[in-house]
């Protein structure tokens, strides 16, 4: 059976927005899995909004290009909800009906009256994860956030083991076939200094991949069958 999901992640720079889409769509082609991914950078500059746009299926996928209607939405800091950070406002704009939202929180969020009602028509799934918290415990730094929200969305499609996420985890820092942007490879540096080792890297990375993914796993947001029902796909 089908399986398709139309992603959009949104964050600000500096938390490795487009370096978690490019993990997570090479982890999905190396389970066997198709995927295309578009970043949109913006200024390139910290704390700036941006977006990343990720198709994944096990079917063949034709389109390429930005998602007005996913099925999925990823929010990587809060202040893309409070402040607006996003080109894409309000932060749940287009999502599909029955869709999901996955923000990186320690806790559920207040949100406004009109939000929250909207949200409950589309009977939205809200998944609140400690992305942060999560990578400050495991990896000892905030800026494994990314890796938190890569394992949950491996979890969440089922498009992705943690066998593949990790593999992908590895080609990423190991510098195997990604083309980066200067901002991305400057944030890759920096990420670089935080470790002794690039194996301590990899390995404190794929830990938070890990805990992301039984933590998606406790919460029961993986899928309940090994085939899932087609879902709509519209760019």
């Amino acid at each position: 059976m089908a399986q398709r999901y139309n992603i959009r992640m949104a964050g600000l720079g500096g938390q490795g927005v487009v370096t978690a889409s490019h993990i997570f769509s090479t982890a999905v082609l190396g389970f066997g899995g198709e995927s295309t991914i578009v970043p949109f950078y913006g200024s390139e500059k910290r704390m700036a909004p941006v977006e990343s746009y990720v198709r994944v299926s096990n079917e063949p996928i034709y389109e390429i290009g930005e998602i007005t209607f996913p099925h999925i939405i990823m929010i990587f800091h809060p202040q893309v909800i409070t402040h607006g950070k996003s080109y894409t406002m309000p932060f749940y704009f287009g999502l599909k009906q029955d869709g999901i939202c996955l923000i990186n929180s320690d806790g559920p969020m207040k949100l406004p009256p009109e939000e929250t009602r909207e949200l409950e028509e589309k009977n939205v799934r809200l998944y609140y994860i400690p992305a942060y918290t999560m990578a400050l415990e495991v990896a000892g730094t905030d800026l494994a956030t990314n890796m938190a929200m890569v394992g949950a969305i491996g979890a969440i499609t089922g498009l992705a083991d943690l066998p593949s996420m990790s593999e992908a985890v590895k080609e990423r820092f190991l510098g195997k076939g990604f083309v980066v942007s200067g901002g991305t490879a400057a944030l890759d540096s920096v990420v670089e200094k935080k470790f002794k080792k690039k194996q301590d890297l990899i390995d404190k990375n794929i830990d938070v991949v890990k805990a992301a993914y039984a933590y998606a796993d406790e919460h029961g947001w993986r899928p309940k069958k090994a085939v899932q029902q087609p879902t709509e796909a519209l760019a």
